[in-house]
């Protein structure tokens, strides 16, 4: 039992506080629990929104905090939200997770994890104490069954490659903003928060790189992109050149200091009629393409599409980001999408 810090607890009160837990104990109370009560214990939807608040600044988007809100009130707060944390058990949180554990797994694994975060800071607040009824391994994983057994696999629907050609030909013929970030998340074959998130100042025309910043990376790690010519190309279409310094979203909307609408890219596929396709299957069509057409390392691709090292020793050793090879690779693969701006040019 913590008495407090040395720095505003003398060693005098400390003995005092000390001597006061021993009398608890002799009548038989538990003098944690004693301190708990007489602290008091906030509900579990505000502990959320305590927890919510302490961390939102380390996410990499926005919207991550709008998920963890939506999803505490779509599935936990009608069961545990009044509850003060400290009388959170196994039985409420099974009763969550049940009606949701085989029909909707993924979402249910988010669940269970964001009950289990959110009782985890209530306990280090001092708003209880004891095992954490969201605990998974050695707990929950003993009533309910792996998600291996009960999920059924959803990727992100994805564009054949022999079908993206005709595609990005297409998509070419289209004016406006949205259809030219499009292209480019295609051939830097980056994630949709990538795009709509890229400034100005990330942008090296000259040196034909765009350098993200790891606070916007799903690995949250720097990644480097080479831009190939005709990446290039939608750059300068959306009015972008070498030396601009000003702090404005590469693909602006309808106001030229605020990126595109995140549906945006969305609603160009929806008015090709590629409804059935989403913007970040086109990353599974890349990797498709550059496994089976391609000769260029496994390694090579992974790095390109900014996948984490699983292997923590592997990833220790890798220094290099392979930035010339998967230059080379990127170029193929802008070939590959279709006449790529400098032959165009030439032609």
């Amino acid at each position: 039992m913590g008495l407090g810090s040395a720095r505003s607890v003398s060693l005098a009160d400390a003995r005092e506080l000390a001597s006061g837990a021993r009398q608890a104990l002799a009548r038989g109370l538990d003098p944690i629990e004693a301190r708990q009560e007489a602290k008091g214990s906030l509900s579990f939807e505000e502990c959320a929104k305590g927890y919510i608040a302490d961390n939102r600044a380390g996410w990499s988007n926005a919207k991550h905090a709008d998920q963890w809100t939506n999803t505490l009130k779509q599935y936990v707060y009608p069961t545990i939200g009044h509850l003060p944390a400290s009388e959170v058990a196994t039985s409420h949180v099974t009763k969550i997770l049940n009606s949701i554990w085989t029909e909707k797994t993924e979402t249910a694994s988010r669940v269970r994890s964001r009950i289990e975060a959110v009782l985890d800071w209530a306990k280090v607040k001092g708003y209880r104490h004891g095992e954490n009824p969201a605990r998974w391994r050695g707990h929950l994983d003993q009533i309910l069954p792996k998600r291996s057994k009960v999920q059924r696999v959803e990727h992100h629907p994805a564009l054949p490659f022999g079908e993206l050609p005709a595609f990005v030909k297409r998509l070419r013929g289209m004016p406006g903003t949205a259809p030219r970030a499009l292209e480019f998340t295609i051939l830097t074959i980056a994630r949709t928060n990538e795009t709509l998130g890229a400034t100005i100042p990330e942008i090296d025309i000259g040196a034909a790189v765009w350098s993200v910043p790891k606070e916007r990376m799903k690995g949250r790690r720097d990644h480097r992109v080479p831009l190939p010519a005709r990446a290039i190309e939608i750059l300068e279409d959306v009015g972008i050149r070498e030396g601009d310094n000003r702090k404005a979203p590469v693909f602006c909307g309808m106001r030229s200091e605020e990126p595109l609408n995140h549906d945006a890219m969305l609603v160009v596929l929806d008015r090709m009629n590629m409804g059935h396709v989403t913007v970040h299957g086109f990353r599974s069509t890349f990797r498709d393409w550059a496994g089976e057409t391609t000769h260029f390392p496994n390694e090579v691709v992974e790095m390109a599409l900014a996948h984490t090292i699983p292997n923590k020793s592997e990833a220790a050793y890798r220094r290099g980001d392979l930035f010339e090879k998967r230059r080379e690779l990127m170029n193929a693969w802008a070939e590959y999408c279709g006449v790529d701006g400098e032959k165009e040019r030439r032609d």
